[in-house]
């Protein structure tokens, strides 16, 4: 186990489902988090944490809060499809706003992004390779727009002024599986504490995407960083294949492509879009 950050953590979005597990979960490891969201903190503040509430908005605000903090774990953020209006602040003014406190001080950013900025890549089929990380991005609405965003804003950021991230492009972080999609896309709660464990120690960094799912033989995605952090998943979504395994859609918008239900939002093409990102047909 890794020992715990010497300097504290900032943790957005701490409100949110998996903020409050992190918040939990860190905290029992002995870090020192600060906590922020725009909505308040609905369980007690755990020891060795503190809560602010504050909108993503208030840069200055966000400059004081990560002062003196390693890394910023950003979880905050609209984290559903949305309009482009409701996306635009938080998701990206807000992830401005995160890069530039981590600019000033020399953190690292852990960036929660979603397989949804690649989501109208096709699934593979029967022995077909699996999609490595550094695929051309094909968002499925604006919330994967955004995470697209996301990723280029820290490349930006790690080759103009050095300020290393880690991105983890989150398949379906739920308690357990809940369709046959998710035993590509699960990640388990404890893989995602180890996640964020490995991503924040690890001595070096630059600038990284991760699959971040489970060990699940499904998966849709191939190579990808996390050999640089030193993190392997130990879940797996297999065991719950009985149960789920016979869930779909129905929809074969929602079954053709790796983004799911996303996809059909305001889906409007008479024909699918060819599995080569540029190609007409």
């Amino acid at each position: 186990m890794p020992a715990a950050p010497a300097k504290p953590v900032l943790l957005t979005g701490a409100s949110g489902n998996l903020g409050r597990v992190l918040a939990r979960e860190l905290t029992a490891l002995g870090w020192t988090l600060r906590l922020t969201d725009i909505a308040p903190f609905p369980d007690p503040v755990p020891e060795r944490a503190s809560f602010t509430r504050m909108d993503l908005a208030d840069g200055v605000g966000l400059l004081r809060l990560a002062e003196g903090c390693g890394a910023i774990l950003h979880f905050g953020g609209i984290s559903v499809e949305q309009p482009f209006g409701t996306v635009l602040g938080p998701n990206i003014q807000g992830l401005y706003h995160v890069y530039e406190a981590a600019r000033r001080e020399r953190a690292r950013v852990i960036f929660a992004s979603s397989n949804h900025a690649i989501g109208f890549h096709e699934r593979p089929q029967g022995n077909a390779a699996k999609l490595d990380v550094d695929c051309a991005f094909r968002p499925d609405g604006f919330y994967g727009l955004s995470k697209a965003y996301g990723e280029l804003m820290g490349r930006t950021y790690w080759d103009k002024h050095g300020v290393e991230n880690v991105n983890f492009r989150i398949g379906s972080c739920f308690p357990e599986p809940a369709e046959a999609r998710m035993l590509a896309t699960w990640l388990s709660f404890a893989d995602l504490v180890r996640l964020c464990e490995a991503a924040v120690t690890a001595p070096r960094s630059g600038h990284c995407v991760i699959w971040a799912c489970s060990n699940n033989p499904a998966s849709f995605w191939g190579r990808d960083h996390r050999d640089r952090i030193g993190w392997q998943p130990r879940d797996t979504a297999e065991g719950f294949r009985d149960k789920v395994g016979h869930i779909t859609s129905g929809n074969p918008v929602i079954e053709r492509y790796q983004g799911g239900g996303y996809t059909a939002i305001d889906y409007s093409r008479g024909k699918p879009s060819a599995p080569d990102a540029f190609d007409l047909d």
